[in-house]
């Protein structure tokens, strides 16, 4: 009998354990989870929204309002169409139209000349020249606006006593239109070559030593080399510093109020230089705030302009009617 109900009890299937409550998700401390990413972010659009946004906002109202004895009146659009008749922007953006297209491809062209030089395996003391040649981006710009103001001078600059000895009479570097343009383009390519050479050797840096190897081996000489492998590495860099140098060309004041105060005669006076003068000089900032989205316009426009044609573009390969019944047939194999 008793053997009879040990083997029922083993037979008999276990009882089932009972449930464990089913645990409650927990909630975050700080409110519901999907919130959580946006609370961390909440710093930096709250400073977006007040110095970026608000900002930006302020300046499009005021640029529509005019500032008469202290009293704030809405004019609508008139300050836009007293700047198309103002014969003095178009002085200024036809100097900041010159010094662009003169200064930006000197400079990035002896930036390219440069980063290839750092990067080449028969140049000494890489790293010492690297540093040299990057060291003017640190100084400010107000510092080294003196330092070339001092540098050209008319009587008694150093420059115009470097070139006396070698038989070349003073040039008015400061005081005369077309050579106080040169002062400026001089300046400022001491000053941003440096920058620009730095990002174009970190991108030459990765290119594939390969490249170079095949194109060799192939019988491509230096210049081959250089036009058919370097250049096309370097486009991504190219196309930033493009539209970076451009964007704080078409910005240009520190170089031009330190070094000539926009003279002589208006020579070398700037839009940034003519904003300024106009709100801060004149206190007429809705007129300052309108010249100020007129030249953010030029510069989207022109930066759209370059980043069309310095984009990479895709081969557009064509297959006919016949390739695709081919390419068909062989996928169906």
């Amino acid at each position: 009998m008793n053997a009879l109900l040990e083997t029922t009890a083993a037979s008999s299937p276990a009882e089932p354990a009972p449930r464990s409550a089913p645990r409650r998700r927990r909630r975050s401390s700080i409110g519901h989870p999907r919130l959580t990413p946006y609370l961390f972010l909440a710093p930096t659009i709250l400073l977006f929204l007040g110095f970026k946004l608000y900002p930006y906002l302020s300046a499009l109202w005021t640029s529509l309002t005019s500032n008469i004895g202290g009293v704030i009146t809405f004019v609508g659009v008139d300050n836009y169409v007293r700047l198309l008749q103002d014969p003095l922007f178009y002085t200024a953006l036809w100097n900041t139209a010159l010094i662009l297209v003169v200064q930006v491809p000197i400079m990035l062209t002896l930036a390219v000349v440069l980063s290839v030089a750092f990067n080449s395996l028969l140049l000494k003391a890489r790293g010492f020249f690297r540093m040299a040649y990057f060291v003017p981006i640190v100084m400010g710009l107000v510092a080294y606006g003196i330092l070339f103001s001092a540098l050209f001078d008319s009587n008694d600059g150093l420059v115009n006593q470097l070139l006396g000895y070698v038989g070349i009479g003073p040039i008015p570097w400061l005081v005369d239109p077309f050579w106080a343009k040169i002062s400026i383009v001089i300046a400022m390519t001491w000053h941003y070559t440096g920058q620009s050479a730095i990002i174009y050797l970190a991108q030459l840096q990765s290119i594939p030593a390969e490249l170079y190897e095949a194109a060799q081996v192939d019988g491509a000489n230096a210049w081959q080399r250089f036009r058919n492998v370097t250049l096309p590495g370097l486009r991504p860099a190219l196309l930033l510093t493009v539209i970076l140098s451009t964007i704080g060309t078409l910005q240009l004041f520190d170089e031009p109020y330190v070094l000539t105060n926009g003279g002589p005669d208006n020579a070398t006076l700037t839009v940034g230089m003519y904003l300024y003068q106009n709100g801060f000089k004149y206190f007429d900032f809705g007129y300052a705030s309108a010249i100020g989205y007129a030249l953010t316009v030029i510069i989207a426009v022109i930066s759209l302009i370059q980043f069309r044609l310095f984009r990479e573009r895709k081969p557009k390969v064509r297959i006919s009617p016949l390739g695709r019944l081919r390419n068909g047939k062989e996928k169906t194999r």
